[in-house]
C-alpha cells in the first residue's frame, strides 16, 4: 500500500519577492502621482498602520489617490516586472518529489486586483490572497477596505490556509522580502516552520531561516532542497538542468547568492 503524500504549504509575498518593484511605484507611475516613498516613510513613522499595508491606506485616504479605479490598479499588475522562471516554479511545486507536494499561495498587502493581473496565467486567482477593496458601483471610487493581509494579517491567512488544508504548521514555507514579512515570519519560526528572505534586509535576516539573492524566482528551491529536504548538491543542480535552468553560481551559506540562465534548449524552444 502507498503512502499518501505529505503535502506542505508554500506561501509567497509579492512586491519585490516575486517581482522587482513596489506595486504602489507602479501604480503612482501609471497615475502621475510622485513621492510614493516620502508618503509610505510618513506612515511609517506614525505607526497609523502595519507596515506593509501603506497602499491601501493612500488608495482609501490621500486625496491624490481618490481617482483610482480598479482597471487602474489592473493595469497596473499588467505593468508590473516580474522575476523570472515564475512559472517554472509553480509548475515545480505542483508536480512535488518523492512523496512530497506542496500547496502554493501568494499573501501580499497589495491590492489583490494588481497581484492577479500581474500573475495571470502563472498562479490561479483562488491560491492569491491581497487586500480587498470594495468599490462603490455609481462611481467607482474605493469606499472601503474589506481585508489587509499586513504585518499580523499574513499571520491570519496562514492559519486560515493550514486550516483548511489540513496542513501541519511545521511543514509551512513563508518566502518574504521585507520588514512587512517579520511577523509572519516569526510566527512559522515559531512553529517548526521554514522562511526564506529573498532580500539583504536586516531585519528579516536575522528572523528567516535562509536568505536567497537572486533574480530567479527558481532560486527557492536552493535552500528548500537543501536544507529542508536534505538533497546534495549534484541533485539540485540535476533537477535546474530538468526545468530547463542553469545553476551557473552558487555561494553557499547561510545567505544563498544563486546566478540562474535558461539553458540553451530552452531558449531554442522559445524562439521556435
Amino acid at each position: 500500500m502507498n503512502a499518501l503524500p505529505k503535502q506542505f504549504l508554500l506561501a509567497s509575498d509579492f512586491d519585490q519577492t516575486l517581482s522587482f518593484h513596489d506595486s504602489g511605484l507602479v501604480l503612482c507611475e501609471l497615475l502621475g502621482i510622485s513621492g510614493f516613498q516620502d508618503r509610505v516613510a510618513g506612515l511609517a513613522l506614525s505607526n497609523l498602520v502595519q507596515q506593509g499595508g501603506e497602499l491601501a491606506y493612500l488608495i482609501r485616504h490621500d486625496p491624490e489617490f481618490r481617482g483610482v479605479r480598479h482597471e487602474h490598479l489592473v493595469e497596473t499588475g499588467r505593468r508590473v516586472r516580474l522575476k523570472s522562471a515564475i512559472q517554472s516554479l509553480v509548475e515545480f511545486l505542483d508536480h512535488g518529489f518523492d512523496g512530497i507536494r506542496f500547496s502554493f499561495f501568494v499573501i501580499s498587502a497589495a491590492p489583490r486586483e494588481i497581484v492577479v493581473a500581474a500573475l495571470a496565467g502563472i498562479v490561479a486567482a483562488d491560491h492569491i490572497y491581497g487586500t480587498e477593496l470594495d468599490f462603490d458601483p455609481r462611481t467607482g471610487e474605493v469606499r472601503a477596505i474589506s481585508r489587509v493581509p499586513a504585518g499580523y494579517g499574513k499571520v491570519a491567512v496562514i492559519e486560515e490556509l493550514e486550516g483548511r488544508l489540513s496542513i501541519p504548521p511545521d511543514r509551512t514555507i513563508y518566502v518574504g522580502d521585507g520588514s512587512s514579512d517579520v511577523h509572519v515570519m516569526l510566527h512559522v519560526n515559531s512553529r517548526d516552520g521554514f522562511t526564506i528572505a529573498v532580500s539583504e534586509n536586516k531585519q528579516l535576516a536575522r528572523v528567516a531561516q535562509s536568505t536567497v539573492l537572486s533574480d530567479n524566482a527558481f532560486s527557492i528551491v536552493v535552500p528548500l532542497l537543501d536544507q529542508v529536504f536534505g538533497w546534495r548538491a549534484g541533485r539540485i543542480r540535476t533537477l535546474f538542468e530538468a526545468n530547463g535552468l542553469e545553476l551557473q553560481e552558487w555561494e553557499k551559506a547561510r545567505t544563498d547568492r544563486v546566478t540562474i540562465t535558461e539553458s540553451l534548449l530552452l531558449q531554442t524552444e522559445a524562439v521556435a
